[in-house]
C-alpha cells in the first residue's frame, strides 16, 4: 500500500507496524490465554461452532481477553465469542432470551431490524432502562419475519468493543433461495483503542485518524492533468471551505484492523464448499464506522437479499455494504480451488478477507486495495453538470450553500468574502458550467452546528458511490435492489410527509438532523396508523447509513414508486432520497445515523408513535 497513505506523524497508540496492524496475527491468543474462554475468532472455521438454535436462549455478556494485532485486549462478548453466537430462529415462533450482565457497567442488546413490541427493542432511555450489573433482563417476542440480521449493543461503545452477533431467521414456509450451503459473513472494525479516547481525538481534531489528506505529490500529478492554474484553484476552493476531498470516513485503518467472522486477515477465515454447489453467503456489516466494498474474484455474485428481505436476482461483481446493512448472495464455486472474500474498506486503507475453499487450509492471492478515492464536486453540490454531460443522471445548473464558518453577515473571520468561496475552472478535470450560488438568509447558516447546505440535491439511485464509480466491475446500486411481492402496504396512500436534513459541523465533529444535536432536537412525532413518506437530504460530504427502529423503511425510486424494503438505508452526500413508513408500532424508538461515532456526536432522533 502507498506509503503516502499514511504518511505524517502517527498518534501514541498506532506503535504497530502499518502491514502487521491492518493484517493482524493469525491465532496468537488461543496459547497465550489457554486459561480463558476462547473467543470465536480462535475456535477455527467450522461454521457451526457458535451457532444456537431454538426459541430459548441464554445469553451472558462480559468480558474476554483477546489479541489481534499482537497486544493483549479485551473484549465485550456475549457468551465469550466475538462475535457473538449465531442465533438461529424461525418464523412464526416466540423467542424467548435471557441476557445476563456480566459487566461492571449496564447493558442492552437490540435486535437489528426485527419487528417486535417497543419495550424489547434494547435501547436504554427509550424502551427500557438498560440491564444493570449483576441483572437478567428477558426478551420475549413473536418472530414475524425471515432473513439475514443482527443483534449489536446500544449502550456506550460496546459495539465497537465486540458485543455483536448475528440473527438469521428460516421462513416458516420452504425457503425459495435454494442453496446446498451456507456460510454467515459478518465483517467488523476492530481498534486497539479505547473507543472513549477515539471519540475525544475527534472532538479534538476531526482528521486524526485520516492518513490520506493530499500531498505534494498529488499536486503535482493535479498539475499535469489539469495545469497549474486549475489545481491552484482546486486547492484554495478546498482550504477555503476547510473541507478535504478525502474526508471519506472519520475512523480508518489508522487504528482499525478489518474482521471476517471474527478473524483478523492473517487469521483467513475458512468457509468450505464442495464444487458446483450453490453456496449462500450471508454478509453482515456489524463495524461501528467501516463501509467496505465486497467481491470475490472469479465469482460472480447473485444478489438474492437485502435487510433481510427477498429481492429480484441480480448479478454483481462487487458490492458496498454500509455499517448495518446485510446483503444474501449466491455464488456458484465450480472449480476445485479457493477464492478470496475480499472486503476493502472505503477508505482504501486494509480489508477484511477469508477464502471459499474445498478444503481447509486452502487459499489463494488477495488482490491489491483499489486506489484511494477522492470526493468530487458533484459529491459536494448535488445536482450539477460536469462539462457536457450529467453526472450520474444529476440535474443541471444546481448548487450548494455555505454557512459562513463563523462572524456575522456572510463574511469569513478573516474579513473575506463567503460568496466567492467557490470559483469556476477546471477542478480535477471536471468544468463546473454554472457557478455555485451562496444565500446566507437561513438562520440556520449561523447554526455552529452546520457547516454547509446542499440546495439541489440529486436523486438518483444508480451511483455505486465514491470509489467505485467506473472501476470496470459491476457493482451493485439501491436502483438494482427490488423488494419481491412489492410494499407491504400497496393501497395505502401517503397522508403527511416529513423532512429532514443530515447536518454536521466537521471542525466540530457535532452531527445531527436539521442543524440539532439528540440532545438538543424534539422527538418526531407519528400518528399510530398513518402512512408518512419521511425525505432525507445529505447536507454533508459524508454518507450516512440511517435505521429506523421498529418499522420497515419502504425505499422510493426518485419517481416515487416503491423500490426496496429496507432498516438501513445509506444516504450518499449530496443526495436525497425517499421512503415509506407506516406508523403500526406504538411506542418510543430510535432513528439514528449508524456510524457509531455520529451517533454518539449527535445524529440521532426520537421518534414517538402515539
Amino acid at each position: 500500500m502507498s506509503s503516502d497513505i499514511f504518511s505524517g506523524s502517527k498518534p501514541e497508540a498506532h506503535n504497530l507496524s502499518r502491514r502487521r496492524f491492518v493484517q493482524g496475527i493469525a491465532l496468537g491468543s488461543a496459547a497465550m490465554f489457554g486459561g480463558f474462554i476462547k473467543p470465536a475468532w480462535a475456535q477455527g472455521s467450522s461454521a457451526h461452532a457458535s451457532v444456537l438454535s431454538g426459541t430459548d436462549f441464554a445469553l451472558e455478556i462480559g468480558e474476554t481477553p483477546v489479541n489481534f494485532t499482537g497486544a493483549a485486549r479485551t473484549a465485550t462478548t456475549v457468551n465469550g465469542l466475538l462475535p457473538g453466537p449465531t442465533l438461529r430462529w424461525r418464523e412464526g415462533t416466540t423467542v424467548t432470551l435471557r441476557v445476563t450482565n456480566r459487566l461492571r457497567v449496564p447493558t442492552s442488546i437490540h435486535w437489528h431490524g426485527i419487528i417486535l413490541p417497543a419495550g424489547m427493542d434494547g435501547v436504554p432511555g427509550l424502551s427500557f432502562r438498560g440491564i444493570a450489573p449483576g441483572e437478567t433482563f428477558t426478551y420475549r417476542f413473536p418472530v414475524r419475519q425471515s432473513g439475514t440480521y443482527w443483534y449489536h449493543s446500544h449502550s456506550g461503545f460496546q459495539e465497537q468493543e465486540g458485543l455483536y452477533g448475528s440473527l438469521v431467521i428460516d421462513p416458516a414456509q420452504p425457503d425459495p433461495i435454494r442453496a446446498e450451503r451456507e456460510h454467515v459473513v459478518m465483517l467488523n472494525d476492530w481498534t486497539d483503542e479505547d473507543p472513549a479516547a477515539i471519540f475525544a481525538h475527534l472532538k479534538k481534531m476531526p482528521s486524526y485518524y485520516n492518513r490520506g489528506e493530499l500531498t505534494a505529490r498529488d499536486f503535482l500529478d493535479d498539475v499535469s492533468r489539469v495545469g497549474l492554474k486549475a489545481a491552484l484553484a482546486s486547492r484554495k476552493m478546498w482550504n477555503e471551505m476547510r473541507m478535504s476531498p478525502r474526508d471519506l470516513v472519520d475512523v480508518t485503518g489508522a487504528t482499525y484492523t478489518y474482521l471476517m467472522n471474527g478473524h483478523a486477515p492473517a487469521g483467513n477465515w475458512t468457509g468450505l464448499f464442495r464444487p458446483g454447489e450453490r453456496v449462500r453467503l450471508r454478509f453482515i456489516n456489524g463495524s461501528s464506522n467501516s463501509f467496505f466494498d465486497v467481491r470475490i474474484p472469479g465469482l460472480k455474485l447473485g444478489v438474492v437479499a437485502a435487510d433481510g428481505q427477498n429481492v429480484e436476482p441480480v448479478d454483481v461483481d462487487e458490492f458496498r455494504i454500509a455499517p448495518a446493512e446485510t446483503y444474501d448472495v449466491i455464488v456458484r464455486p465450480g472449480e476445485d480451488r479457493a477464492y478470496t472474500i475480499f472486503a476493502q474498506s472505503m477508505s482504501r486503507d486494509g480489508y477484511a478477507r477469508g477464502t471459499l475453499a474445498p478444503r481447509a487450509g486452502m487459499q489463494t492471492d488477495v488482490p491489491a486495495l483499489d486506489p484511494l478515492p477522492m470526493l468530487t464536486m458533484g459529491d459536494m453540490m448535488g445536482a450539477m453538470e460536469h462539462g457536457d454531460h450529467a453526472m450520474h443522471g444529476m440535474d443541471h445548473g444546481h448548487s450548494m450553500s455555505l454557512p459562513p464558518p463563523a462572524g456575522e453577515g456572510g463574511r469569513r473571520p478573516d474579513g473575506g468574502d463567503h460568496a466567492h468561496m467557490m470559483h469556476e475552472g477546471d477542478m480535477h478535470g471536471m468544468t463546473m458550467t454554472t457557478p455555485p450560488r451562496v444565500r446566507h438568509a437561513r438562520s440556520e447558516y449561523d447554526n455552529p452546528n452546520v457547516d454547509m447546505r446542499v440546495d439541489s440535491p440529486r436523486t438518483n439511485l444508480d451511483d455505486p458511490g465514491i470509489g467505485l464509480r467506473d472501476n470496470g466491475r459491476r457493482v451493485l446500486t439501491y436502483a438494482d435492489l427490488r423488494t419481491l411481492g412489492g410494499s407491504l402496504y400497496p393501497q395505502q396512500p401517503v397522508t403527511r410527509e416529513v423532512e429532514l436534513h443530515l447536518t454536521g459541523n466537521m471542525h466540530r465533529f457535532v452531527w445531527g438532523f436539521d442543524g440539532l444535536k439528540f440532545s438538543q432536537a424534539k422527538p418526531v412525532h407519528l400518528r399510530y396508523g398513518e402512512h408518512v413518506r419521511l425525505i432525507l437530504v445529505n447536507d454533508t460530504m459524508m454518507t450516512h447509513p440511517i435505521h429506523l427502529h421498529g418499522m420497515w423503511s419502504e425505499l422510493e425510486s426518485p419517481d416515487g414508486q416503491f423500490q426496496a424494503r429496507k432498516h438501513t438505508i445509506s444516504v450518499q452526500p449530496a443526495q436525497r432520497v425517499t421512503y415509506r413508513v407506516m406508523a403500526d408500532a406504538p411506542g418510543r424508538w430510535a432513528y439514528h445515523c449508524h456510524l457509531l461515532y455520529h451517533m454518539e456526536a449527535g445524529m440521532m432522533r426520537e421518534v414517538v408513535v402515539s
